[in-house]
């Protein structure tokens, strides 16, 4: 029996609310961004008062926590799902494109301009986690396993690679070797800021398909 099977009348209409208030709230982020969030106007939208809408959320702050963790949420279950069903790491990058398409608003508020005087609290940052857990699999699996003094001559020719071992807590306890977080952090950057031109419209005018730039990008990427 699920949560939802057991919770009272009182629980189930809170939990109702509070979806209707998030809904609101990315209209709002749809509109003006997230860092016009306002709890009274979104009030104002749901006819109630202000204050009302403050027993389901405490305060801006709490609301933008929510929506992050709902979009962390959302993207590490869509790629894990992805993962589970054997896609390797070019095909989790066309997903994490798929999602982010899907949705911009979404992806600008976890990889977008920082909300003004919003700090987000170190669960989301575990959830973000499960995400490049999931990519650093994929890149490990890219990168074959070399006897010791060949990853010591590696890491010679690599220093990046080198640096990255010695500061990796990014990376939390996964396994991955050098090589194979050099790769995942050449993924996250190259593949974020191709999305972030796209999805910001930086390419409209430029006459080209993002879309198979974003193919090229990977494709330079991939070993």
């Amino acid at each position: 029996m699920g949560k939802s099977d057991t919770a009272t009348p009182r629980e189930r209409y809170r939990a109702q609310v509070r979806t209707e208030i998030k809904e609101h709230a990315w209209q709002q982020i749809a509109t003006a961004g997230a860092s016009a969030l306002s709890l009274n106007a979104i009030a104002k939208q749901m006819g109630v008062s202000g204050p009302a809408l403050y027993r389901y959320f405490a305060g801006r702050d709490e609301l933008i926590t929510e929506l992050i963790r709902d979009a962390y949420r959302s993207l590490a279950d869509t790629l894990g799902a992805a993962a589970a069903e054997g896609a390797d790491l070019s095909g989790l990058a066309h997903v994490l494109r798929g999602w982010a398409l899907a949705d911009p608003h979404r992806y600008f508020l976890l990889y977008g301009t920082p909300v003004p005087g919003y700090h987000a609290p170190d669960d989301t940052t575990a959830i973000s986690s499960e995400i490049m857990a999931t990519l650093l699999t994929a890149c490990a699996a890219l990168v074959p396993e070399a006897p010791e003094a060949q990853e010591a001559q590696e890491a010679t020719e690599a220093p990046f690679a080198t640096h990255l071992e010695k500061h990796r807590a990014w990376a939390g306890d996964h396994p991955a070797p050098p090589a194979a977080l050099h790769l995942a952090m050449s993924f996250w950057t190259r593949m974020h800021g191709v999305l972030s031109l796209e999805l910001a419209g930086h390419f409209t005018g430029m006459r080209f398909d993002p879309d198979r730039l974003f193919a090229a990008e990977l494709d330079a990427l991939l070993p």
